[in-house]
C-alpha cells in the first residue's frame, strides 16, 4: 500500500524559511514523477512544483514560487523535500505530496498524480 506522509511544516515570519519533508512507504520513488501542492483556505488546490526522480531532469515551479521554493530528493531514503525560503504570507496552506500514478490521477505539469499524502499545515505570518 503506498503511503506518502509529509512533516515539517508549522509557522514561520514572513521571510523565513521551512523545509518540509515526504516519506514514501509501499512503493520506490525512483523513476517517478513526483509533485508538492498546496490548497489555501476557499481556494482549489494549486500546483507547486513538479519534479522527476531520475538523473538530470529539470524541475517545474509554479510562478508564484519560482526562485524562492526548491525541491531536491534523496532516493535512498524514498524522500523528497521542499525548501521553502523567503516566504510570504500568501504562501499560507496546507500542503501535500504526491507521486504520479501511470495512465490516471489528476493531470498537472505533464504528469497524472494518484497518490497523495495526508498534507501539513504551513502559516506564515506578516
Amino acid at each position: 500500500q503506498v503511503e506518502l506522509v509529509e512533516s515539517g511544516g508549522g509557522s514561520a515570519q514572513a521571510g523565513g524559511t521551512l523545509r518540509l519533508s515526504c516519506v514514501a512507504s509501499g512503493v520506490s520513488i525512483s523513476n517517478r514523477c513526483m509533485a508538492w501542492f498546496r490548497q489555501s483556505e476557499g481556494k482549489e488546490r494549486e500546483g507547486v512544483a513538479r519534479f522527476y526522480t531520475s538523473e538530470g531532469s529539470t524541475p517545474y515551479y509554479a510562478d508564484s514560487v519560482r526562485g524562492r521554493f526548491t525541491v531536491s530528493r534523496d532516493n535512498a531514503k524514498n524522500t523528497v523535500y521542499l525548501q521553502m525560503d523567503s516566504l510570504k504570507p500568501e504562501d499560507t496552506a496546507k500542503y501535500y505530496c504526491a507521486l504520479d500514478q501511470p495512465y490516471s490521477g489528476d493531470m498537472w505539469a505533464g504528469c497524472g498524480f494518484g497518490f497523495w499524502g495526508r498534507g501539513i499545515q504551513v502559516v506564515v505570518s506578516s
